[in-house]
C-alpha cells in the first residue's frame, strides 16, 4: 500500500473540487478505482497516471515519484535457460540500472519462489525455456506481482506477436544491448525509480 500517494490523489483531487465520479469519467474508468487508488488499495499504471495529470494540471513528474517513493528496492530478475545469456546479461543490466538488486535464473521454479518471497520491479525472461514456456510464465509473475514489468527475451522474432499478448512491458532480440534495453525501458507498464530518475 502507497498511503502517500494515495493521500495525494485525493488532495489534488479536492483542491480541483472534482468528485471521484467527474474524475473517473473524465480519464474513463469506474468510480470504484478512483476509490481504490485513492484508499491505497490498488494503484494506477502510467497510462492512467499520464491522464490523472492531464485532468487534475498537475506535473506528471512529480505524482510518479509520489507514486514510487513507497515501491522500496528495485529488485530485477533475468531467467534463461543457458548460463552463458544470463552471465553475459547481468552486466549489461547493471550498466544500465545501478542501483537495482539483479538477479539471474536459470530454472524457473527457483525464480518463481524469488518472485513469491521478493517484490520484483522488471522480469527479463526468455520465452524458450525447455519445458516451460516464458509466455506462460509471464502469467504467473503477473499473478504473484500485477505490477511486475516483463521484457522477453528471445533469439526468434516471429515469437514477437505472441509475446505481445501477454501483457509484457517490452520485447529484446539476444544478445542484448545497453542501447536496446535503455530504448525498452522507456516503454515499461509501471515506471521505475533509479538513483532518483524516473524510468
Amino acid at each position: 500500500m502507497n498511503k502517500n500517494f494515495a493521500e495525494t490523489l485525493k488532495k489534488l483531487r479536492t483542491l480541483k473540487d472534482i468528485s471521484q465520479r467527474e474524475l473517473a469519467e473524465k480519464i474513463f474508468v469506474n468510480r470504484s478505482v478512483i476509490s481504490k487508488w485513492e484508499n491505497g488499495y490498488n494503484l494506477p499504471d502510467i497510462f492512467m497516471i499520464k491522464r490523472i495529470c492531464k485532468v487534475l494540471d498537475v506535473n506528471e513528474h512529480d505524482l510518479i515519484k509520489i507514486l514510487l517513493d513507497g515501491d522500496g528496492e528495485l529488485n530485477v530478475i533475468i531467467l534463461d535457460d543457458r548460463k552463458i545469456v544470463v552471465k553475459g546479461s547481468l552486466p549489461v543490466i547493471e550498466e544500465v540500472l545501478p542501483n537495482a538488486n539483479i538477479v539471474g535464473f536459470t530454472q524457473p521454479s527457483e525464480a518463481i519462489e524469488f518472485a513469491q518471497k521478493n517484490k520484483i520491479s522488471l522480469a527479463f525472461l526468455d520465452i524458450e525455456l525447455g519445458k516451460t514456456n516464458g509466455l506462460d510464465l509471464c502469467k504467473k509473475f503477473l499473478e504473484i506481482n500485477p505490477r511486475t514489468n516483463i521484457i522477453f527475451l528471445t533469439a526468434y522474432v516471429e515469437y514477437s506477436f505472441e509475446a505481445w499478448s501477454t501483457g509484457a512491458s517490452g520485447y529484446l532480440l539476444k544478445p542484448i544491448t545497453a542501447e536496446n534495453l535503455r530504448a525498452q525501458l522507456k516503454n515499461l507498464r509501471y515506471p521505475l525509480l533509479n538513483d532518483g530518475e524516473i524510468l
